[in-house]
């Protein structure tokens, strides 16, 4: 028996990253998910494909966020699937990069940022709420971008700081009906989508040297953070945005 057997979850952006991690957590705990993808079908259905052959349940939805429609879309294509059971576990996961400084981020680039990565979670919330039973979990998928400074992250950071400052409010809103609210915070985590940087050793060394634990992040670790706030033992956590950074940036580092 799982912590999440009979319950129902969504993540968006389920089909790569830390989203597929996440989509493997929580199935492996019991929860038939709905693996939310854009555009890699593929990628979709190979994590819906590994989910079902570990005996766990899952189905994948297709909506292009930052296009017109795409909530609606997606739980034209949810909602049937449920068939009636409502949802318990909403995990907004989905988001794009930017790798710019001040200078040369236009406002094509900050527009997309923020349609997808803080309008896209926000109506994808709202529009879930009918669905989600009392007693559910709302995780949000933030950034230590918010925390600390990066000049070439600088509009994916206030994106990411808009993220996490949702919240707090809706955790005030929905509590009432045990529905919690948080946010995971990821550091430096190995993903395809970073191997740009995670590729070169360099790069790696001096994040392994401003973080605590001394290492990057896997998937892994940001999904086992979220399956616990998913689970009963977060059912008294809300509101608050938990760090999985492995400690970055907490201060200089000295030899023992």
């Amino acid at each position: 028996m799982g912590e999440l057997d009979g319950r129902t979850a969504l993540v968006t952006g389920g089909s790569r990253g830390i989203g597929r991690a996440v989509a493997l957590r929580l199935a492996a705990e019991g929860a038939c998910v709905a693996v939310h993808y854009g555009t890699d079908e593929q990628a979709a259905a190979r994590t819906v494909e590994r989910i079902e052959k570990e005996g766990g349940q899952a189905f994948a939805v297709q909506a292009r966020f930052g296009e017109q429609g795409a909530v609606e879309a997606l739980f034209a294509q949810l909602a049937p699937r449920l068939s009636g059971r409502g949802l318990d576990i909403l995990v907004n996961n989905a988001g794009i990069g930017s790798g710019h400084p001040i200078a040369h981020v236009t406002p094509e680039e900050l527009r997309e940022l923020f349609e997808i990565n803080v309008s896209a979670p926000f109506f994808v919330t709202q529009r879930a709420l009918p669905l989600l039973n009392d007693g559910g979990r709302i995780v949000n998928v933030g950034s230590t971008a918010s925390r600390f400074a990066v000049s070439v992250q600088i509009g994916y950071t206030l994106t990411k700081a808009a993220l996490e400052a949702l919240a707090p409010t809706l955790a005030n809103e929905l509590g009432r009906r045990s529905i919690t609210v948080n946010t995971v915070a990821p550091g430096a985590i190995r993903t395809d989508l970073t191997a740009g940087y995670h590729s070169v050793p360099e790069i790696v060394a001096e994040l392994e040297a401003i973080t605590a634990l001394g290492r990057l992040g896997e998937p892994e670790d940001v999904a086992d953070v979220v399956g616990f706030l998913a689970g009963p033992g977060g059912r008294y956590v809300t509101g608050q945005t938990i760090d999985v950074s492995g400690g970055t940036y907490l201060g200089p580092i000295t030899p023992a």
